[in-house]
């Protein structure tokens, strides 16, 4: 059975759409969902099943950290075991958001969604439909790309239909997002901070809020 495709607008998404795709959520499945930069896969990421679940559907090795996108700062640092200084900074300065964040994991996140590293990366995604999915479902969601492990990540959900519509129960379609590149990745260690990866924003405009 290929994936429902149930269209969601972007800026003002409609409660009765949210309400449904949370109770996917609820129920351990994992969904596609447009988010500022690419299209994810959503899942409640303090369930492990839907967590196995994901790594199925990518076919992603379980070495790799799964990232968590939050509805803000303070559900972030709820989910950091220690929040460096830097921490506060670029998040007030990025989010929401194309910024990933990459901090020590509090021992409420199974250690699994860190691929067994302890670290957590976390993002307040711009996106009205990321938001108030996390706002309806009550909790963070996981925020991995929407695509096979080693595939193009999707921009659209066409895209997403087309790579994965046959393993997902859902996509949210809110058209394409105009963006091909993912975040920018941020490792934070007490006061010493390393771009990880270049996406969205410039190493330069996070050296300019950090030095």
């Amino acid at each position: 059975m290929p994936a429902e495709l149930l269209t969601v607008n972007a800026q003002n998404p409609a409660g009765d759409v949210l309400r449904y795709a949370a109770d996917f959520l609820s129920r351990g499945c994992v969904i596609g969902i447009p988010t500022d930069t690419i299209y994810g896969l959503a899942a409640d990421p303090f369930n492990l099943a839907a967590v196995d679940e994901i790594f199925r559907v990518k076919g992603r090795p379980e070495a790799r950290a799964l990232p968590i996108l939050v509805g803000s700062i303070e559900q972030a640092m709820i989910l950091a075991r220690e929040v460096p200084r830097n921490f506060i900074k670029l998040a007030e300065a990025f989010w929401p958001g194309a910024l990933t964040i990459v901090v020590s994991a509090s021992n409420r996140l199974p250690l699994k969604v860190t691929a067994n590293t302890g670290r957590l990366a976390v993002r307040w995604p711009k996106s009205e439909v990321v938001t108030k999915l996390i706002e309806e479902f009550e909790g963070p969601l996981t925020g991995t790309s929407a695509n096979i492990s080693g595939f193009p990540a999707c921009a659209s959900a066409q895209q997403v239909m087309k790579q994965l519509g046959g393993r997902l129960p859902l996509v949210l379609d809110a058209g394409e997002t105009g963006v091909s590149l993912a975040s920018t990745i941020v490792e934070l260690t007490e006061d010493e901070w390393v771009v990880a990866r270049e996406g969205m924003i410039a190493s330069a405009e996070i050296a300019k809020i950090l030095e």
